[in-house]
């Protein structure tokens, strides 16, 4: 009797499949095979090596986890003391923040800093329960390639995949299948393929859309791509008066949306020649949605009213050097200029202008109209929707076999070390 034909999801017919199983050509075997050598992928296969699996992971880039490297400013935030894994809705954005509560509570931020102690790397705690590398992210890149030696893991970067295809034969001795790599180093067969190849962000060190075009193959749904803790853009011309406070930084309250729907980050707001970037426009772009304004409380910290109607009754300076107690010198200029009445003594301003001056500081309410794009932005918002994974192991529900882990994924962390942990 003739072997079926075996073919692949995307209708491709085998070349071998109507070869008896003995006569199939031998290729090169493995338990599974992993494309992405970043943070998500080098930590999947060291722990899939460790626990007796043959591994084979593969890279196009030249360099490994060179996001790993620049993150940080070069020292990694690699995990978050705060992380609450039985309430991941606090510090995660998608459809269903939900979905990663499995994995952060069995893989919790102690478990991987005890991994990092355990390779002897020097850490230290900014703020907000942030933790990063005392030396260089060079460590953690150090000691995620040391978890794959320890677990036999074979590596091929760089290299190319070319061609993925799914042989549903029982021929192979696989039950459910395998997969077949076609890659610029020869073919390979696994019985499962792991999609760790990140999302968008920062093209310029590697990023593309191929693990979303390996989700398409297969009929796995994707959710809308964007960039994610990225600055954010506005017009030109009416951004103008405030180019001219490009470096300057200050602590913020900012806020978007109404209601249940409001978000709102206590964080470093900075001035760019183009918008605002710094962590609490970061934070915030990731809710933000086009067309709708921003919030920002420019003295959270300070009672403006009070603060101006006791410099009124004791000082004869401008109101503009007043505010330079309250706000950062330029701020203050830039924002006294706004107003022919807020342009004189603070002994001279009525308390109508000085209240209107107060309240327009504590929110200022301006439009985005766009962001830096996934040049800037340090992570891809959407990706492969989580309603066709299992949350337990990360497996394609409709494709037996093959799993997406980290960025690919639709689940995106807060800036802080959130990221990394989810991968």
């Amino acid at each position: 009797m003739a072997t079926p034909l075996a073919t692949s999801k995307d209708g491709t017919i085998s070349a071998f499949a109507s070869l008896p199983p003995t006569a199939v050509p031998t290729l090169p075997f493995f338990d599974t095979v992993i494309i992405g050598a970043g943070a998500a992928g080098l930590f999947c296969a060291g722990q899939a090596g460790q626990r007796g699996l043959k591994v084979l992971l593969i890279d196009h880039a030249q360099a490994v986890a060179e996001k790993i490297r620049i993150s940080g400013g070069g020292r990694c935030n690699f995990t978050n003391r705060d992380l609450d894994p039985q309430a991941p809705h606090k510090h995660f954005v998608g459809q269903n923040p939900q979905f990663c509560r499995s994995a952060l509570s069995r893989y919790t931020p102690a478990d991987f800093i005890a991994l990092v102690q355990k390779h002897g790397i020097p850490f230290h705690e900014k703020h907000k329960g942030q933790l990063f590398c005392d030396r260089s992210a060079e460590d953690l890149i150090a000691m995620l390639l040391a978890e794959c030696t320890a677990g036999g893991v074979e590596r091929w970067q760089p290299c190319s995949v070319k061609k993925i295809v799914f042989l549903a034969s029982e021929a192979y001795g696989t039950g459910s299948g395998s997969y077949q790599i076609h890659t610029d180093r020869g073919l390979v067969q696994a019985r499962s393929l792991v999609v760790a190849t990140g999302g968008l962000s920062i093209p310029k060190i590697g990023a593309t859309d191929f693990g979303y075009r390996i989700a398409q193959q297969f009929d796995v749904p994707l959710v809308e791509r964007r960039p994610g803790l990225v600055p954010l853009t506005f017009d030109g011309e009416a951004w103008a008066p405030w180019a001219q406070l490009a470096g300057l930084a200050l602590p913020v309250t900012i806020s978007t949306g109404a209601k249940k729907s409001r978000m709102a980050f206590d964080e470093d707001l900075l001035f760019t020649h183009r918008g605002l970037s710094g962590p609490a426009v970061l934070q915030i772009s990731s809710y933000w949605q086009e067309g709708t304004p921003l919030a920002i409380d420019l003295a959270p910290t300070v009672d403006l009213p009070a603060a101006l109607a006791q410099a009124k009754a004791r000082s004869r300076k401008l109101i503009a050097n007043e505010l330079a107690q309250l706000v950062p010198g330029r701020l203050a200029d830039a924002w006294a200029g706004r107003d022919a009445d807020w342009q004189r003594p603070i002994n001279e301003a009525t308390d109508k202008a000085l209240t209107r001056l107060a309240e327009q500081m504590a929110r200022w309410e301006l439009t985005p109209t766009g962001t830096e794009g996934y040049k800037k932005a340090e992570v891809t918002l959407g990706g492969v929707d989580t309603r066709a994974l299992s949350q337990q192991t990360m497996e394609c529900k409709a494709q037996p076999g093959l799993y997406f882990i980290g960025e690919v994924v639709d689940v995106t962390g807060w800036l802080g070390g959130y990221n990394f942990q989810w991968a």
